[in-house]
């Protein structure tokens, strides 16, 4: 697997890879001044050549001393000599494409390679003008959404900085927070619940390690992982019980390990080399391939059908050819790239100025596709700020004695801490002179509690505090007045009441039980039992002030609000039932659990609270909604939402969240807000519109154009337009629809869900586009009824054309009346009449005849207004009949699960 060197000390601050191509973030400094703690030896670089199951049966020295390991760390100049043998620590190592590169491949879509294909064989046929013309309209949309796109991805990459994964890595014996790019093997890295592993590492000492490595294997259950050496039967990852490998991550415990392998030489690294390129398609994504096939699909069949009609009826090969290639050229979307480039890159930056940050683009879509939106009530429903109200005995009297072993518990335990420990460290600072740790057993959500063991004058106190139900569960005795008494069968029941009572309050109780077993060097959840119950600590987090307008406010834009969490019935009931949310119909996990995935389907239609969860009924909530047809976001934070972080629709986690957490979701919140959540769901939403707008207009145009195009080809006896004009035509309609991205959303537009639908949009090709025809076919009768030659017929026929399909976008963008009751930007506006004007002024200028124009008269003009007007109309009225039975965004298909 290579050579690799002796590495550095790190205490790891958190890393994770949700996606293979995921590009790890710059470099951190915590600790400008740095931490010295000694002088470094010079080391000798070592090479090691092991398997895995070499690593897994060689004991920890001798590792270490093959690696050349120091609690010192290596010299900076090491460090740069091994990332210049061995490079970064990324499952691959492809270096970004140069701007120019990245300029380059946009030249690969399917719509920019039709346009140079006929720009190509026009030039071939001395056509240089049209050449041009196709040409500039391919670069133009090429390069537009290149600067838009680039600029996006650098202010996201600065965004993203801010919720970077780190780790403190000592070196030259200071003591530096680094990005974990920067790992090298021989690193010795500290791990604790919440972390992603970063590298493959060989565990050195642990405690209590399980890491859920479902990244790599598929198995949803955490495992166990030891210090001890293994002699593991194949070169399986199960196999492996002290190696933890790249991509997996902490759900609790502790460890030091070594680091045997970093970036592609990991067994992470390998898989992300195997199948790199292999980018999951959003629906978004799918959509916008699929209705692009579709447009080239008419398009091929129209262009060679009407090469034939044209070759045979009017016997010019040549000109039927280029005739051909022009249509080609009109009835392709090639703004279509840089209209959505531009809405999303917009929509990401309007939505970073709001503290949302976008990690994926096409994720804004799916966003403003949400209906439903599944959370935790911690921080999002209430403030988060976690206040310990009190902490009581037996008997209901505040005890300093609770207080004391509750702190002890919180202060000595390493794994990760929540807002209960912080709020117990945070009620006073208590002296623990005389105690020293001895061991713990960390926090799982299996157990629903933790344990600590301390040393005091030479005898041990086991404390362990959590759930009231899992506490009293593991008691025998309390103590009740300084007097320790075997539990008779009525105090369970008496106790839970008096939990329950305050629970009802919307307060969350944790119990607090010891044990003073007799001294020995480890202990195990095996010892969390025949404790002895000393009291109870009782906390508050209010609902936030905000948090009932913020509800309304998304259920004013179609998405119902569901809560999923750990806490207990009563407490969750309190709370949700003080922001307005429906809690008749709460659910448990237990109650979950026993469900099949059918009645979970219907039971989750009918609930909005879901209490005493576990991470894997969590994730059977949403895909039981998924699976009813919504589209679904998680917000989480914590180590056990990320499953489900992964099987929602959109993921979307804070910046403060737990490793695993943040890098898994596609959309991080700077500040953990329903509101800004709302604002970003407005900006997708709004994002969504606008790219739609194009895509209504350009497939109604496109498809009245075939239409417009076959009938005129068999009954005209010549061209109605010829193929520059075309071109121009199609090149300044295309200029009118760059200002889409600037354009006003309408309010109904955002207040429900839009998922992607092609067949909605095929049902506004088929809709509009034969009124665009129709009107066409007017216009070639009023001009064949006034025996209209050639030029002129082309000339009109290229305004009518030119103007119709230029102001449509104004009834097109809204459901309303247009102007009157909704007004584009001022920039769509503007660039709508400076088009149609620059059509009108080129047939009317000097350099009409060298396009085939001529100077068309007064009467023609006013037959043109008066078409266009009566186009407009026509299609606002036939437009409130089509909203009536289809919607305008898709909506009815949307809520369909709503039926």
């Amino acid at each position: 697997m290579g050579s690799f060197f002796a590495g550095n000390f790190v205490i790891l601050r958190g890393f994770s890879i949700r996606h293979l191509d995921y590009c790890l973030p710059q470099i951190f400094i915590k600790f400008p001044q740095g931490i010295r703690l000694m002088e470094i030896p010079k080391q000798k670089a070592n090479s090691v050549h092991l398997t895995d199951s070499d690593y897994a049966a060689h004991p920890a020295e001798t590792l270490l001393h093959e690696f050349g390991s120091s609690m010192n760390g290596l010299s900076h100049e090491e460090v740069t000599r091994r990332h210049r043998r061995y490079g970064y620590n990324e499952p691959m190592r492809d270096k970004e494409p140069g701007i120019l590169i990245q300029l380059l491949s946009r030249f690969k879509n399917p719509l920019v390679i039709i346009l140079f294909i006929v720009a190509i064989v026009s030039l071939f046929m001395g056509q240089m003008v049209s050449a041009i013309l196709v040409a500039g309209m391919a670069v133009i949309s090429v390069l537009l959404s290149f600067i838009q796109e680039y600029k996006a991805n650098r202010e996201a990459k600065k965004l993203v900085e801010l919720v970077s994964a780190k780790a403190s890595v000592i070196r030259e014996g200071i003591q530096h927070e680094v990005n974990i790019r920067n790992l090298v093997p021989g690193d010795i890295v500290y791990l604790s619940a919440g972390d992603i592993v970063p590298a493959d590492i060989r565990v050195i000492s642990e405690k209590d390690l399980y890491i859920n490595q479902a990244t790599l294997t598929g198995e949803p259950f955490p495992i166990e992982k030891t210090a001890e050496q293994a002699t593991p039967k194949s070169d399986s990852i199960n196999e492996m019980t002290n190696i933890a490998f790249m991509g997996s991550n902490i759900v609790s415990g502790t460890a030091h390990g070594l680091v045997i392998r970093t970036g592609p030489d990991t067994r992470f690294g390998q898989l992300a080399t195997r199948v790199s390129g292999q980018a999951v398609e959003t629906s978004f994504d799918i959509g916008v391939r699929d209705f692009v096939l579709l447009v080239i699909r008419f398009t091929i069949v129209l262009v060679f059908l009407l090469f034939l009609i044209n070759a045979v009826l009017k016997g010019n090969i040549i000109e039927a050819i280029l005739f051909s290639l022009a249509v080609s050229v009109g009835l392709t979307p090639e703004m279509l790239p840089m209209i959505i480039t531009v809405n999303l890159s917009n929509g990401a930056l309007g939505m970073s100025k709001k503290r949302v940050i976008v990690k994926k683009l096409s994720s804004i879509q799916n966003l403003g596709a949400m209906d439903v939106l599944c959370t935790d009530k911690t921080g999002t429903i209430t403030l988060g700020d976690v206040v310990l109200q009190k902490h009581f005995d037996l008997d209901g009297n505040e005890s300093d004695e609770v207080l004391r072993y509750a702190y002890l518990n919180s202060y000595f335990q390493t794994g990760l801490k929540n807002l209960l420990d912080l709020a117990i460290l945070k009620h006073g600072s208590l002296s623990i002179e005389g105690f020293n740790k001895v061991d713990e057993m960390p926090f799982d959500f299996q157990r629903k509690m933790m344990s600590v063991v301390v040393e005091r004058e030479g005898k041990h106190i086991l404390i362990s505090k959590g759930a009231p139900e899992e506490i009293i569960r593991r008691c025998g005795r309390y103590e009740a007045n300084g007097v320790v008494k075997d539990i008779p069968g009525h105090i369970p029941k008496r106790i839970m009441a008096m939990c329950d009572g305050y629970r009802n309050q919307g307060f969350r109780v944790l119990a607090l039980a010891y044990d003073k077993p007799k001294n020995k060097k480890s202990y195990s959840e095996k010892d969390e039992k025949a404790l002895i119950l000393k009291g109870f600590m009782v906390f508050l987090d209010p609902p936030k002030p905000t948090a009932k307008k913020t509800i309304e406010t998304l259920q004013k834009y179609g998405i119902t609000l569901k809560v999923l969490t750990g806490d207990n019935e009563l407490g969750t009931k309190k709370i949700c039932s003080d922001v307005g949310l429906d809690v008749s119909g709460i659910m448990s996990g237990e109650m979950v659990e026993k469900l099949d995935d059918s009645q979970l389907g219907e039971m989750v239609e009918k609930t909005s609270v879901f209490a005493r969860l576990n991470p894997i009924q969590k994730e059977r909530v949403i895909l039981a909604l998924k699976n009813n047809g919504h589209t679904v976001g998680f917000l989480g934070d914590g180590i056990n939402d990320a499953p489900s972080l992964k099987k929602a629709d959109v993921g979307i986690s804070v910046a403060n969240a737990a490793d695993i957490a943040k890098e898994t979701a596609d959309i991080i919140l700077l500040k953990k807000s329903l509101f800004v959540l709302s604002d970003g769901v407005v900006e997708g939403r709004k994002t969504y519109a606008n790219i739609l707008k194009y895509i209504k207009m350009g497939a109604s145009s496109n498809f009245g154009n075939m239409f417009s195009m076959v009938g005129a080809s068999i009954f005209l006896p010549f061209l109605p337009m010829q193929p520059i004009q075309i071109l121009l035509n199609n090149f300044l309609y295309d200029m009118s629809q760059v200002a889409i991205p600037t354009d006003n959303v309408d309010e109904e537009s955002i207040t429900k869900p839009t998922p992607w639908d092609v067949d909605y949009i095929k049902k506004v090709m088929v809709f509009f586009g034969p009124i665009s025809s129709l009107f066409d076919f007017i216009t070639y009768g009023v001009l064949v009824l006034f025996n209209a030659a050639q030029p002129m017929f082309n000339t009109v026929w290229f305004l009518e054309s030119l103007a119709t399909q230029t102001f449509v976008i104004h009834v097109i963008r809204t459901q309303k009346i247009p102007f009157l009751e909704s007004r584009p930007s001022r920039a769509l506006l503007l660039t709508s009449f400076l088009i149609v004007g620059t059509g009108l002024f080129i047939t009317m200028s000097p350099i009409a005849s060298f396009f085939g124009f001529v100077q068309p008269t007064q009467n023609y003009l006013l037959i043109i207004v008066a078409i266009v007007i009566i186009y407009l109309v026509l299609v606002q009225l036939l437009k409130t009949w089509f909203v009536k039975r289809y919607g305008w965004m898709g909506e009815k298909r949307a809520l369909r699960h709503e039926k």
